[in-house]
């Protein structure tokens, strides 16, 4: 089969690493170790095989190659793997386990937890918490946490594809396909809302307005969240989009002083350092994980606010952390998705995944202008030059066609 394989080479990395410091913006397919290639298919015994139809480009495949991973994370990644893992697929066979039948159209939870690997449930995994597996490196897969990061178990950048039957959830009829490959980028923002649901009269800031940050905005709204949501926003397609998903207002903050009076709090002068801010909100939800944003998101929460990091950061710089210790700051972080706790039915919980697909299809979930970009898997080069370039582009989710 046809698939999108990335292979194990330092001295490539270490240069998109290098490249991506110069021109952030840009994709170098032709230093990236990455290409199109005939592979055998081979699924893990027990897995369904999938036949894929849309695969959404995620931050995580770009911080790849831009080399920006952290190298804590090299363990729980086994190369060389297929990319992609935000997948709208169909059943290649009868699956009478999971009470599907062959083409039926499905998503695929990504996580690769104890239940997956053979293996017991883990604590984490016994109480729900699977995207907190400690055996992502144990059991009869390769090392990986996720789909289109492990060997052998391929992602749905290809003609072929497969998932243990515990990850595969049918897609809702009457559901898009282009509303269905926003389910895993969907699911991972709405875990930190669930587990960090804000209180009646909040008010949060949401930063960052790619697709995590608009799928925090309409999650809250989804869930019935009365909280007065605020967004910044880099470009004015993504600020137009947040507020069509609900934002109040968006912050265009160019200084320390715009922002105290965007986020309701008082300037406070410094000699030094460009001000403090009193006061602020009760929440961030930080969708970007840059060292700009963690410290301003520390910077502009009020006395016990809470810090959520949504966006999968790995390296801080420079970074000012007084404020967390000094206003006696909450930080999270949040990593895939599993079962959460149901703000819609207190002491209840739901499976982060199946709400995704619920929100999806319940007619009132914004989708329009979240998916912004098709191409076929030949032309990938030009695919993830368009996710790296928003500025240029407009691009918000970029996907994969292989219907």
């Amino acid at each position: 089969m046809k698939a999108l394989v990335y292979r194990r080479s330092v001295a490539r990395y270490l240069a998109c690493a290098a490249a991506s410091r110069v021109a952030p913006r840009r994709f170098f397919p032709w230093l990236a170790p990455l290409g199109l290639a005939t592979v055998p298919f081979d699924p893990p015994k027990g897995w369904l095989p999938l036949v894929p139809r849309l695969c959404g480009i995620c931050g995580s495949d770009l911080g790849l190659l831009r080399g920006r991973e952290s190298p804590l994370l090299e363990p729980y990644a086994s190369l060389p793997f297929i990319l992609g893992h935000e997948m709208v697929a169909d059943l290649a066979e009868d699956a009478p386990e999971a009470g599907l039948a062959a083409g039926t159209r499905v998503v695929v939870e990504p996580g690769l937890p104890c239940a997956v690997r053979g293996l017991p449930p883990c604590g984490p995994c016994s109480q729900g918490h699977y995207n907190r597996c400690e055996r992502f490196l144990d059991g009869d897969l390769p090392p990986g946490s996720f789909l289109g990061f492990t060997r052998r178990a391929g992602g749905a950048m290809a003609e072929r594809t497969a998932a243990h039957p515990s990850r595969i959830l049918p897609v809702p009829d009457g559901l898009s396909d282009e509303d269905a490959v926003l389910a895993d980028s969907l699911a991972s923002a709405l875990q930190p809302v669930l587990e960090h649901f804000p209180a009646p009269g909040a008010t949060v800031l949401v930063m960052g307005a790619g697709i995590l940050g608009q799928h925090v905005v309409r999650c809250l709204r989804g869930l019935g969240s009365d909280a007065k949501v605020l967004v910044t926003a880099r470009h004015p397609v993504q600020a137009a989009l947040a507020e069509a998903g609900g934002a109040d207002a968006i912050v265009r903050a160019k200084n320390k002083k715009d922002l105290a009076e965007a986020v309701g709090g008082r300037f406070v002068a410094t000699s030094l350092g460009g001000g403090n801010i009193e006061g602020g909100v009760d929440m961030v939800f930080d969708c970007v994980g840059a060292s700009s944003t963690f410290e301003t998101g520390l910077l502009a929460l009020r006395a016990s606010g809470k810090y959520v990091m949504v966006g999968a950061g790995a390296r801080l710089k420079d970074v000012d952390i007084s404020s967390l210790w000094f206003r006696e700051l909450t930080v999270a972080g949040s990593s895939g998705c599993a079962e959460a706790p149901d703000p819609r039915r207190p002491g209840e919980r739901v499976r982060t995944y199946a709400l995704a697909l619920t929100l999806l299809a319940s007619g009132t979930y914004p989708t329009k202008g979240l998916l912004t970009h098709t191409f076929r898997l030949e032309a990938y080069a030009d695919a993830f030059r368009t996710a790296f370039d928003k500025r240029a582009t407009g691009s918000v989710k970029v996907a994969f066609d292989l219907r």
